[in-house]
């Protein structure tokens, strides 16, 4: 509404300006109607003005004489109208003076002197024709100059009040933009969690401030949740150790034959509950590995080993990786990551790599640098993974739908915990498409010195 007042100025402006140009051009063309009238009038009139005392002068008649006379009244009415008209003062004068010569027409009896007389007027008359086109001639060049200053003016005045509405719109976009980008930043921030929301705005449209109260309230909320998950991860892979504990000290003294020797089915009874013992314990060092995670808030990068960072990861899962081929290409002898983090993408990628891939299958280790960047790709054969599955395969508790090979329902958290640690390095985790492998995740980090 602020931006259209301009605009409705201009508008009532050139409203106005046009009832000017109206109401002129209704006087001008009065002033010329009536101006031609009286001139054709005052031409009428002294032909018969010549026309009468021309016969007065050849037939001398009372009759006549009256003719003359009110042909003499009507030029002089026509010529005073015609002079009020024209404010010619000097030629409207002179002719007044040769009216009066002319008046004395019954009297005059020298033809000669008559016709000089006549022709005297008639050469006035004349001259008030040529006044007449000269008066309609400055008439039109002054309505001509008053439209050329009118037009000019609203030209400025357009320039002007649009340049100001213009001016108007592009601050009460801003008004709206930045509002919007400040609700974007906060929108990014809520969900990648990165940093502290901006103070809220004060210079806003009501709604948008409304928005960015519930964004606030939203972001709070989510960091209670937050808080509520880590505690309730921390807390239950805690409090699950100590039983487990207790089971596996119980099967280790079974299995010892301490409480007595075991008969064939209780050892197998015995090696099944060890087993699923060992299994629930992997899946709480997962709980416990995730929770470090997402308590861990920046990483300590140094100059790192990566080929004694992938033999102590293969020699942990030697036992898993007895009956496959598993081929390392370390490039870079030193990469700059987290020892800690690096360590734990390594452990989630090739535990991933033998619980998905094809037993039997190899599995490829590659880790070189491009560009500034230190590249880990680990690769393995089995079945592809699902184009809609990748979207959501990096986000925390989910699981795949293929089924593991150690037949262990897993957490869903190995490459969460994958994407985590390298966004905490600043980099990312994808799932590429190579020749050599059926699925290959591609972990990629900038190198950047400490």
């Amino acid at each position: 509404m602020l931006a259209l007042i301009p605009l409705i100025a201009l508008l009532w402006q050139s409203q106005s300006d046009l009832a000017k140009v109206g109401q002129m051009t209704t006087l001008e063309t009065r002033y010329v109607v009536d101006v031609v009238g009286d001139m054709q009038r005052l031409d009428g009139a002294v032909v018969d003005l010549e026309r009468s005392i021309r016969q007065y002068a050849v037939i001398r008649t009372e009759k006549v004489a009256t003719l003359s006379d009110n042909a003499l009244d009507q030029f002089a009415v026509a010529a005073d109208n015609l002079c009020q008209a024209l404010s010619v003062q000097r030629t409207c004068e002179r002719l007044s003076e040769q009216l009066g010569d002319l008046s004395d027409y019954r009297i005059i009896e020298d033809q000669l002197l008559l016709n000089a007389y006549l022709a005297n007027v008639s050469r006035s008359v004349s001259q008030l024709r040529g006044d007449v086109e000269l008066a309609i001639s400055e008439r039109v060049k002054v309505q001509q100059d008053d439209l050329n200053a009118m037009q000019a003016k609203q030209a400025w005045s357009t320039a002007m009040l649009v340049s100001v509405s213009l001016l108007l719109i592009l601050l009460g976009s801003q008004l709206i933009v930045n509002p919007v980008n400040k609700l974007k930043q906060i929108i990014r921030i809520v969900a990648h969690q990165q940093g502290d929301l901006p103070p809220l705005s004060r210079q806003a449209p009501r709604e948008l401030i409304d928005v960015e109260k519930d964004l606030h309230w939203l972001y709070d909320r989510l960091g209670q949740l937050e808080h509520i998950r880590t505690a309730l991860l921390r807390h239950a892979a805690h409090e699950l150790k100590t039983p487990l504990a207790s089971i596996k000290e119980g099967c280790s003294l079974l299995s010892e034959n301490v409480v007595g020797d075991l008969n064939d089915p209780q050892r197998e009874i015995l090696s099944l509950l060890s087993a699923s013992t060992q299994r629930l314990n992997t899946l709480i060092e997962k709980l416990l590995d995730y929770n470090l995670l997402l308590q861990q808030a920046q990483p300590d990068i140094v100059k790192t080993d990566a080929k004694k960072l992938v033999d102590a990861c293969l020699g942990d899962y030697a036992l898993a990786l007895q009956e496959r081929e598993v081929t390392v290409s370390v490039e870079s002898s030193h990469i700059w990551a987290d020892e800690e983090l690096f360590r734990r993408i390594l452990d989630n990628l090739v535990s991933n790599a033998v619980a998905h891939g094809a037993v039997g299958r190899p599995i490829n280790v590659h880790i070189y640098l491009d560009n500034n960047f230190a590249i880990l790709d680990v690769a393995n054969r089995g079945k592809r993974i699902a184009k809609e599955s990748v979207a959501t395969l990096f986000e925390p508790f989910t699981r795949g739908a293929e089924p593991r090979n150690d037949n262990v329902i897993g957490t869903g958290l190995g490459l969460s915990i994958v994407a985590d640690c390298a966004r905490l390095m600043h980099g990312d985790v994808q799932v590429v498409d190579v020749d050599y492998a059926d699925v290959c995740f591609r972990v990629t980090i900038p190198q950047q010195e400490k």
